[in-house]
């Protein structure tokens, strides 16, 4: 479906405003399938049980206020609309908050339990910020929103949320929207202005305006210099002020108001029926309530998206939203010069979607020390499963069961409306277990064998959970400046195996005595270690004090039994100053 909508797509640039009327064929067809209603229609009445099948999963549903039951009318597939930027700057923190954690939602419901999505994502590229902008740096309007578009798509990318399955500009669907508007007038929800604006009647749909914010029509009239009827009614179609980007229309030139766009665009893929919409809270009014008003107006359904999830705004100084219009805000860019896309998504999943978050130095250094605790036991389990780390035996028995207790919380966390948080405090309980079974021992008993099995499942597990939300966990992500190749990999091994050899020596027993009693053997040796390590004191320093040099530049060496082994960390911030 979504191919033969872009090939329509492609036809329709090519031949412009002289198309509506071809369009209004290609919308009656699409009306046949609309919606049915999803249940009797009650005044006032909010949210209706979609009819479908169960998928086992919960969410939060800002149209119930509650938690309900995720029902799909196909099972396997999720028509999922997402609001997408307004492209006239660069995209900041907050943007990236919310686009992460839907993201880390998408990943889950596809590699977790196993469900297609179909996303799209409007972009809207003609609004008053992009005509004000554009005006200021003296460039075209369309010029300035395909920069920022592209700026945005290479910032999501380098925070790995996925792209949506189709992206739909708002200036390559304007005869679509123009016939959109049109059937909303027709059926009495919408009105034309003399000064050629046109405005959606909110008091036209009574209480049924208003079920998702609670926000509902008075009788207070618009001022007199107005062209509106009413306070709450919102704009469809702006007229122009000249010398604006403008379109042809029945009413005049001009372009189309912030809400219609989503409405069309959504409805121009997934017809009358969506199952999950999602954006910031900040979204919820106006913007997502005008979008379903003007929807189940013109698919003539009672419910025409059945969820809508909202993510928690990012703070900043305890209270404090970040946004471009408090001037409080961190590019992208700028934050990913110093943390890595994991770091960030860690961040992100330390908190449930859908409650506010506040950035700061200690909550960004409490998520890079997780994903260190997490790549620290990888390189352990690494070492003790090469025979480099020797620990005394393993209980298996409880390492199996943790990993089962696992999984399952991880699993019920997931599905209890995304619930993150518990999702990664198992895994860090699993990693704790682990750990304490991990402990190194001077000499092996033998005979005694490595539970490699057992703690092969573990990691299998935990990467697999990681990759999951869209944690790679390889050391170029959690530390980005160590850009090491293959080659640098080899001489640390090289200088860590050289290292190991000289300690080794230097801690090497003294030769055995023959010929004395036993206490005498005793004394002897004592004696000779001690001279031994006096004489080889000046080996063990010059050993520690690599360790500790190397230790500046990220590279963290540990020492176990008679086998050494190092890994990446993150670069001294002392060597960073000088």
């Amino acid at each position: 479906m979504v191919m033969m909508m872009m090939m329509q797509r492609l036809s329709l640039r090519q031949c412009g405003w002289a198309s509506v009327a071809g369009w209004k064929r290609v919308w009656r067809r699409r009306e046949s399938q609309c919606c049915s209603a999803v249940g009797a229609a009650v005044p006032g009445a909010k949210w209706v049980k979609p009819k479908g099948r169960e998928t086992g999963l919960q969410t939060y549903n800002s149209l119930s206020r509650n938690k309900e039951p995720l029902v799909l009318g196909n099972p396997q597939v999720v028509t999922w609309y997402s609001c997408g930027p307004t492209v006239y700057d660069h995209a900041h923190l907050g943007h990236a908050c919310s686009y992460v954690r839907f993201d880390i939602i998408r990943r889950i419901l596809t590699q977790m339990f196993g469900k297609e999505v179909v996303m799209v994502m409007g972009i809207t590229d003609i609004d008053d910020k992009i005509i004000r902008r554009a005006n200021e740096i003296g460039i075209s309007p369309m010029s300035l929103a395909r920069f920022y578009e592209e700026d945005f798509k290479q910032d999501m990318a380098a925070l790995k949320v996925l792209p949506p399955t189709v992206y739909m500009r708002v200036t390559e669907n304007i005869p679509q929207i123009i016939y959109f508007i049109q059937k909303i007038i027709t059926s009495g929800h919408g009105y034309a202005t003399s000064k050629g604006n046109v405005y959606f009647d909110v008091r036209s749909r009574g209480d049924r305006y208003g079920k998702l914010a609670n926000i509902y029509p008075d009788n207070r009239e618009e001022p007199a210099d107005s062209d509106k009827s009413h306070m709450k009614d919102f704009a469809l179609w702006k007229a122009a002020k000249p010398p604006e980007m403008c379109w042809d229309s029945p009413w005049g030139k001009g372009r189309p108001g912030w809400h219609i766009e989503c409405s069309t665009i959504s409805s121009l893929v997934f017809g009358g029926h969506l199952d999950i919409h999602t954006g910031g809270i900040d979204l919820a009014f106006p913007h997502h309530e005008n979008e379903i008003a003007q929807c189940e107006v013109y698919h003539q359904c009672d419910q025409w998206g059945n969820y809508f999830l909202h993510s928690g705004h990012l703070h900043v100084k305890g209270s404090e939203k970040m946004s471009k219009s408090l001037k409080n805000y961190i590019t992208i860019k700028d934050f990913l010069k110093e943390f890595s896309s994991d770091q960030f998504r860690m961040f992100c999943l330390r908190s449930r979607y859908r409650s506010a978050i506040e950035y700061s130095d200690d909550n960004m250094s409490d998520a890079k020390s997780i994903l260190q605790i997490i790549c620290s036991f990888l390189s352990s389990v690494n070492a003790y499963m090469k025979g480099q780390l020797l620990c005394e035996d393993i209980k298996e028995d409880v390492l199996w069961e943790r990993l089962a207790h696992t999984k399952a919380t991880v699993r019920a966390a997931c599905a209890d409306d995304f619930d993150t948080p518990r999702a990664v405090g198992a895994i860090m309980d699993l990693i704790h277990h682990g750990n304490r079974q991990l402990k190194a021992v001077t000499k092996q008993e033998t005979g005694s064998p490595r539970s490699g099995v057992v703690f092969g499942a573990i990691v299998s597990y935990i990467v697999e959970f990681l990759n999951t939300v869209g944690i790679t966990l390889s050391e170029a992500e959690v530390t980005p400046e160590n850009k090491h190749s293959a080659m640098l990999c080899s001489v640390i091994d090289e200088l860590v195996s050289f290292r190991s050899k000289v300690r080794n020596f230097a801690l090497a027993a003294p030769e055995a005595t023959v010929g004395l009693s036993a206490e005498e053997a005793k004394q002897r040796e004592k004696e000779e270690r001690r001279r031994l390590l006096q004489e080889r004191a000046p080996l063990l320093q010059a050993c520690d004090s690599l360790r500790q040099d190397l230790s500046l530049y990220g590279i963290t060496i540990k020492d176990r039994s008679t086998t050494s082994t190092w890994e990446l960390r993150e670069q001294s911030k002392e060597l960073e100053k000088s």
